[in-house]
């Protein structure tokens, strides 16, 4: 039984995009190595560029596709929920950067579940030093999954998932 609750929903019709049993796991990798975490509900949502640069342009003031969004649920006091918010993932986004850094789509897709996971946590990488915290999370995570480092370098094509941010978005 997975330590996860996700609802995923598939708002592009796509090849390649994570199964059910696929995010239960990578989030279940997260929630088990957080395990004060009392929240464990999810939504991940897969969707095209239009929608995510939509999202991005009226969140974030970015008016382009990425990879990750992460919406954390805001809890009114004294309720207890155990909802962590929602992802919202844009595949030809994600597409693009494995291909582009050399990296397995599978792979690729269990960092930005796991990355996102983070944020909905309470985890950033805006300041050096939650980058460290951040990425070295993601890094034992993944390690644990048999993902190799998602911030190493793998060759001249590597570089960041979006361009105008130092580590994924989200």
């Amino acid at each position: 039984m997975s330590l996860a609750e996700v609802d995923r929903q598939q708002a592009i019709d796509a090849d390649g995009l994570p199964s059910q049993t696929e995010l239960e796991a990578w989030v279940g990798a997260v929630l088990a190595r957080l395990p004060d975490e009392e929240r464990h509900e999810l939504t991940v949502r897969f969707v095209d560029a239009e929608e995510s640069q939509a999202l991005n342009r009226d969140y974030r003031s970015k008016d382009k596709p990425t990879n990750v969004l992460s919406f954390p649920f805001e809890c009114p006091p004294g309720v207890p929920l155990p909802l962590l918010g929602d992802l919202v993932i844009c595949h030809p986004v994600v597409i693009d950067e494995a291909r582009d850094q050399d990296k397995a789509l599978g792979d690729h897709y269990a960092h930005m579940v796991v990355h996102g996971t983070l944020h909905l946590m309470g985890y950033d990488h805006i300041e050096d030093d939650e980058a460290e915290v951040m990425e070295a999370l993601e890094r034992e995570i993944l390690a644990g999954l048999g993902i190799a480092d998602p911030y190493r370098a793998s060759g001249p094509a590597h570089r960041d998932p979006d361009p105008d941010d130092e580590r994924a978005d989200a």
